[in-house]
């Protein structure tokens, strides 16, 4: 897809079919996100697949009971590495971390769409909740939730 029309269709997906994209999609999306641009091309960032289903309810559940969440057969947990971007003190922490991460969010976003699939960018959960749920280590913040599948 020509890259003007990839950006004119993706629009938050809330609604999923059953069956799941395929492993090498969900690849390409993530290599996508890996290419995004990062401060010092430390990549602060990590992003975690799950596919289960009840992790995907209980994520639901932690992002004030947003049950299409747990109906997207994949979601990607986006985190800020807080250890990566030590260097550069405070506003790496606190900015470029983030700033990382949401590039990366929005290359899987518009990887998805070029690829026929749905996503959505969810910024609404309490962080203990996802942190705890995922099993984070305490220099992981999570930043954002990304459904993946086929819009219905």
């Amino acid at each position: 897809m020509e890259f003007d029309q990839v950006v004119r269709k993706r629009h938050s997906v809330r609604s999923y079919l059953p069956h799941p994209p395929s492993d090498d999609d969900i690849k390409k999306i993530l290599r996508a996100a890996d290419m995004a641009p990062s401060a010092g091309g430390l990549k602060s960032r990590k992003i975690f697949v799950v596919k289960s289903p009840a992790l995907r309810r209980a994520l639901a559940q932690a992002s004030l009971d947003q049950e299409f969440i747990a109906e997207a057969p994949v979601v990607l947990v986006c985190c800020a590495d807080l250890d990566r971007i030590l260097e550069y003190g405070k506003r790496g922490r606190e900015l470029y971390c983030i700033q990382d991460t949401a590039a990366a969010i929005e290359n899987a976003l518009l990887k998805a769409t070029d690829l026929g699939l749905g996503s959505c960018w969810v910024g609404a959960f309490e962080e203990e909740d996802v942190s705890r749920l995922c099993r984070l280590p305490q220099w992981l913040r999570p930043v954002a939730l990304v459904t993946i599948g086929y819009e219905k």
